[in-house]
Protein backbone atom coordinates (compact mmCIF):
# COMPACT_ATOMS: atom_id res chain seq x y z
CA UNK A 1 0.00 0.00 0.00
CA UNK A 2 1.18 3.56 -0.70
CA UNK A 3 1.71 6.42 1.67
CA UNK A 4 -0.83 7.16 4.35
CA UNK A 5 -3.16 10.02 3.60
CA UNK A 6 -3.05 12.52 6.45
CA UNK A 7 -3.85 16.06 7.34
CA UNK A 8 -6.06 18.27 5.24
CA UNK A 9 -6.45 15.78 2.39
CA UNK A 10 -7.81 13.11 4.74
CA UNK A 11 -10.08 15.71 6.32
CA UNK A 12 -11.33 16.74 2.88
CA UNK A 13 -12.05 13.16 1.84
CA UNK A 14 -14.01 12.42 4.99
CA UNK A 15 -15.92 15.71 4.82
CA UNK A 16 -16.66 14.99 1.16
CA UNK A 17 -18.52 11.89 2.33
CA UNK A 18 -20.51 14.08 4.69
CA UNK A 19 -21.38 16.68 2.01
CA UNK A 20 -22.25 13.94 -0.47
CA UNK A 21 -24.39 12.21 2.16
CA UNK A 22 -26.24 15.46 2.91
CA UNK A 23 -26.93 15.95 -0.79
CA UNK A 24 -28.16 12.36 -1.18
CA UNK A 25 -30.48 12.78 1.82
CA UNK A 26 -31.72 16.16 0.55
CA UNK A 27 -32.24 14.72 -2.92
CA UNK A 28 -34.22 11.74 -1.64
CA UNK A 29 -36.31 14.03 0.58
CA UNK A 30 -37.13 16.30 -2.38
CA UNK A 31 -38.01 13.32 -4.60
CA UNK A 32 -40.32 11.64 -2.10
CA UNK A 33 -41.78 14.74 -0.40
CA UNK A 34 -42.17 17.80 -2.64
CA UNK A 35 -42.87 20.08 0.35
CA UNK A 36 -39.45 19.40 1.89
CA UNK A 37 -37.75 22.44 0.31
CA UNK A 38 -40.93 24.51 0.08
CA UNK A 39 -40.46 28.11 1.19
CA UNK A 40 -43.06 30.02 3.20
CA UNK A 41 -46.12 31.42 1.46
CA UNK A 42 -44.70 34.93 1.01
CA UNK A 43 -41.49 33.72 -0.64
CA UNK A 44 -41.58 32.11 -4.05
CA UNK A 45 -39.06 29.62 -5.37
CA UNK A 46 -39.77 28.54 -8.93
CA UNK A 47 -38.34 25.06 -9.22
CA UNK A 48 -39.46 21.54 -9.98
CA UNK A 49 -38.72 19.90 -6.65
CA UNK A 50 -38.60 16.40 -8.10
CA UNK A 51 -36.03 17.47 -10.70
CA UNK A 52 -34.08 19.30 -7.98
CA UNK A 53 -34.20 16.14 -5.88
CA UNK A 54 -32.81 13.98 -8.68
CA UNK A 55 -30.07 16.53 -9.33
CA UNK A 56 -29.08 16.60 -5.65
CA UNK A 57 -29.19 12.81 -5.48
CA UNK A 58 -26.89 12.43 -8.49
CA UNK A 59 -24.58 15.20 -7.25
CA UNK A 60 -24.36 13.54 -3.85
CA UNK A 61 -23.62 10.12 -5.36
CA UNK A 62 -20.84 11.59 -7.51
CA UNK A 63 -19.49 13.43 -4.46
CA UNK A 64 -19.37 10.15 -2.53
CA UNK A 65 -17.41 8.57 -5.39
CA UNK A 66 -15.01 11.51 -5.56
CA UNK A 67 -14.64 11.46 -1.76
CA UNK A 68 -13.56 7.83 -2.00
CA UNK A 69 -11.09 8.78 -4.74
CA UNK A 70 -9.71 11.65 -2.63
CA UNK A 71 -9.07 9.18 0.19
CA UNK A 72 -7.31 6.93 -2.34
CA UNK A 73 -5.16 9.99 -3.21
CA UNK A 74 -6.15 10.20 -6.87
CA UNK A 75 -4.88 13.46 -8.35
CA UNK A 76 -7.93 13.98 -10.63
CA UNK A 77 -10.20 13.77 -7.57
CA UNK A 78 -8.78 17.01 -6.15
CA UNK A 79 -9.75 19.07 -9.19
CA UNK A 80 -13.14 17.41 -9.64
CA UNK A 81 -13.74 17.70 -5.89
CA UNK A 82 -13.12 21.44 -5.87
CA UNK A 83 -15.48 21.94 -8.81
CA UNK A 84 -18.23 19.78 -7.26
CA UNK A 85 -17.98 21.51 -3.90
CA UNK A 86 -18.16 24.95 -5.48
CA UNK A 87 -21.19 23.84 -7.50
CA UNK A 88 -22.84 22.39 -4.41
CA UNK A 89 -22.25 25.56 -2.39
CA UNK A 90 -23.65 27.80 -5.12
CA UNK A 91 -26.73 25.64 -5.59
CA UNK A 92 -27.52 25.58 -1.88
CA UNK A 93 -27.53 29.39 -1.80
CA UNK A 94 -30.79 29.28 -3.77
CA UNK A 95 -32.48 27.28 -1.01
CA UNK A 96 -31.29 29.23 2.03
CA UNK A 97 -34.76 30.76 2.38
CA UNK A 98 -36.50 27.38 2.44
CA UNK A 99 -34.03 25.43 4.55
CA UNK A 100 -31.39 27.72 6.06
CA UNK A 101 -29.66 25.35 8.49
CA UNK A 102 -29.25 22.56 5.94
CA UNK A 103 -28.08 25.07 3.31
CA UNK A 104 -25.58 26.84 5.56
CA UNK A 105 -24.21 23.56 6.85
CA UNK A 106 -23.71 22.21 3.34
CA UNK A 107 -22.15 25.48 2.12
CA UNK A 108 -19.78 25.60 5.11
CA UNK A 109 -18.71 21.99 4.71
CA UNK A 110 -18.20 22.51 0.97
CA UNK A 111 -15.89 25.46 1.65
CA UNK A 112 -13.96 23.39 4.22
CA UNK A 113 -13.56 20.58 1.68
CA UNK A 114 -12.30 23.02 -0.96
CA UNK A 115 -9.71 24.29 1.51
CA UNK A 116 -8.67 20.75 2.41
CA UNK A 117 -8.26 19.87 -1.24
CA UNK A 118 -6.21 22.89 -2.31
CA UNK A 119 -3.85 23.26 0.64
CA UNK A 120 -0.69 21.16 0.21
CA UNK A 121 -0.57 18.28 2.69
CA UNK A 122 3.14 17.79 2.04
CA UNK A 123 5.60 20.74 2.13
CA UNK A 124 7.09 19.57 -1.18
CA UNK A 125 3.69 19.28 -2.90
CA UNK A 126 2.47 22.05 -5.20
CA UNK A 127 -1.05 23.40 -4.64
CA UNK A 128 -3.81 22.45 -7.07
Amino acid sequence: MGTQLRGWRAFAGIMFYLVGGFNVIGGLAAIFKDEFFLASANQLLLVDYTAWGWFLLILGAVQLLVGFSVLRDRSWAKVVGVLLCLLSAMLHIAFLVAFPIFGLLTISLSIAVVYGLVVPSDPNERPV
